[in-house]
């Protein structure tokens, strides 16, 4: 099944007038390092615009200051504090190549419990060191182009539908493709084609701003392959309107946290005009 996600395929969740923080989600983002603290900034702040209700950020002792500066919403902890329960986990954003952040995601893939969104680094990671997708743990990958080769040698980007669904069959593995018209991949083959999105979305940073959505969206209870193809088409919105607003030159990551407010702010309007 091929299916192109347009804004009458995206709703969110009511939210109960008596809820409470601990209703939204409890989200485990494993990102940033010396050399990219911007990565761990996008993923937390994206996950908070999100509606997440608790966002706790792990980071590198060595950058804390830095980050405590531009976060307000994030609960800030160590490396070493990873094994906290979370209804959904976020690794790789910004996290090196070395040997702690190799540490770290086989210590995540080793573990049974929640959701596991395995983004840039740590896809690297996965391809270099040929670590197995076999886990009980539910993944999902986000790889852009270059790194869906790094896993799939042989990817022929002519045929990107082909390539996605196979290796999410073989896998196991949720796939979120990305790139024009961005492809969700299922393990039962189904694929979810995004309608949003445009060119000036393609600067470092837009990714992670993807990383967290999805994680904040599979934190708050809603089914993984919804919770992509819905933040896929979020981001991409997000992107449209900021766009609209700077231009595809000047737009930002920075922008897109911004924008992605207004995003979810239009699918809550058409949500609440179909309330029978």
């Amino acid at each position: 099944m091929i299916c192109e996600i347009t804004k009458k395929d995206i709703s969110l969740p009511k939210r109960a007038s008596d809820a409470h923080k601990g209703n939204f989600g409890r989200i485990l983002l494993i990102c940033g390092s010396k050399k990219y603290t911007g990565a761990a900034f996008f993923a937390a702040q994206s996950a908070v615009n999100t509606g997440s209700g608790l966002v706790f950020l792990s980071i590198p002792e060595e950058i804390r200051p830095i980050l405590a500066t531009k976060l307000n919403e994030p609960v800030l902890i160590s490396r070493d504090e990873c094994d906290m329960k979370s209804d959904a986990t976020l690794i790789g954003c910004g996290c090196g190549l070395g040997d702690d952040a190799l540490s770290l995601l086989k210590r995540e893939l080793s573990k049974e419990g929640s959701p596991l969104v395995i983004d840039a680094d740590a896809i690297t990671l996965m391809a270099r060191h040929n670590l197995s997708f076999e886990t009980s743990r539910e993944l999902v990958l986000t790889p852009h182009e270059g790194e869906f080769m790094r896993l799939v040698p042989d990817f022929d980007n002519s045929r990107r539908e082909e390539f996605a669904s196979n290796f999410a069959k073989r896998t196991g593995c949720l796939l979120v493709l990305k790139g024009h018209r961005t492809i969700t991949a299922t393990k039962n083959g189904e694929l979810f084609i995004n309608t949003t999105g445009n060119p000036g979305m393609a600067k470092g940073g837009s990714g992670d701003v993807l990383a967290g959505i999805i994680t904040s969206l599979i934190g708050q209870g809603i089914p993984c392959d919804v919770a992509a193809y819905t933040a896929v088409w979020l981001h991409g919105r997000a992107g449209d309107i900021a766009a609209e607003k700077y231009g595809e030159y000047s737009m930002t990551p920075t922008d897109m946290l911004c924008t992605l407010k207004s995003a979810i702010c239009e699918v809550h309007k058409t949500y609440e005009a179909n309330i029978p």
